[in-house]
């Protein structure tokens, strides 16, 4: 347990980026956040930290340690939450991350309904965009994550559990104006491949999967401004300044100036999921959000129910799946 005490400390360290911060946080003196690192460094054989740098670095030991260290005392913690549970000293608690359209739909809902069922439970939820999302959760910030996968994103959730939600076709937004805003016919893709587009920015994982669709079909989308917020989004093709296709999601509330038109399959699409890391057993609020996630879904309207279901597990070790 001391060795457990002692790399949570080092955690802090590397958190916090000096000895002084870490011992500010955890409430100890800094000689002591000092005595814990120096420990481990004994115990391991190596250095942990790069002394004498500022913000303070971590040795490549050390980043082996943190990177596991925080697995393992995220998993005491949840022991901990469990534990509490059971005494009755604590009613639990869900750390919940959700890329930001999956939280300007459906998630509040269901976050309502959790709230409902389990009215002491202790909520946090965490606004990220997907790149961020998976290395959250393997680092043991969060519990639970709202993800979207696609073959274009390779494996930044192969290391996760995935709970399939439902499949979010792609949608064009065209200005009122636009010569094709009236038409009833689905459009292709290559129907504005000669327009000017309102993207996402550099790496943005949405628009890495409509980037490859349109180079599938023989151009790449010429765009004028980049935003991963998708209200500026819809406001860009209010104003003229562009077409834009978006997740289903993202075109779920139009704004006024705004026509939103069907894609001819097949069309870009994402697969919403919610996402744990593996292992049992499962904490009874990841596995109760989990179950309502799906209940909240089932239904949505505005995008194509997924025909996949169950649980898909990482691939075991070894082996790619």
């Amino acid at each position: 347990m001391g060795q457990v005490r002692s790399v949570r400390v080092l955690c802090e360290v590397a958190a916090q980026g000096s000895f002084s911060s870490a011992a500010r946080e955890l409430g100890m003196t800094q000689s002591a956040v000092s005595q814990h690192v120096a420990a481990l460094e004994r115990e391991c054989g190596l250095p942990l930290v790069v002394r004498g740098t500022r913000p303070l670095e971590l040795t490549e030991a050390g980043l082996l340690l943190v990177r596991h260290g925080r697995q393992v005392t995220n998993r005491l913690e949840v022991a901990d939450q469990e534990l509490a549970q059971l005494s009755g000293r604590r009613a639990g608690r869900l750390r919940l991350g959700s890329f930001p359209t999956a939280l300007t739909t459906f998630v509040p809902g269901a976050l309502a309904q959790l709230h409902e069922k389990h009215p002491a439970l202790t909520l946090t939820v965490v606004d990220d965009h997907m790149q961020g999302l998976a290395p959250r959760l393997l680092s043991g910030e969060l519990d639970l994550a709202v993800v979207y996968e696609s073959p274009v994103l390779g494996d930044d959730a192969s290391r996760l559990v995935l709970v399939p939600l439902f499949d979010d076709p792609y949608r064009a937004l065209l200005p009122a104006g636009h010569r094709l805003a009236r038409s009833r016919t689905p459009l292709r893709l290559k129907d504005l491949g000669d327009e000017t587009w309102v993207g996402g920015r550099v790496g943005s994982a949405w628009f890495r999967i409509l980037q490859q669709e349109c180079r599938a079909v023989g151009f790449e989308p010429r765009t004028m401004l980049a935003t991963d917020d998708h209200r500026a989004v819809q406001s860009f093709v209010a104003a003229g300044l562009g077409v834009a296709v978006v997740p289903g999601l993202a075109a779920s509330h139009p704004l006024e100036g705004v026509v939103v038109r069907e894609l001819a399959r097949p069309a870009p699409t994402r697969r919403v999921a919610v996402a744990r890391l593996p292992g049992e057993p499962v904490a009874p609020p990841v596995l109760a959000m989990t179950e309502i996630l799906r209940d909240q879904t089932s239904g949505l309207a505005g995008a194509g129910r997924s025909r996949a279901s169950g649980v898909r597990k990482p691939p075991a070790a070894g082996r790619r799946g």
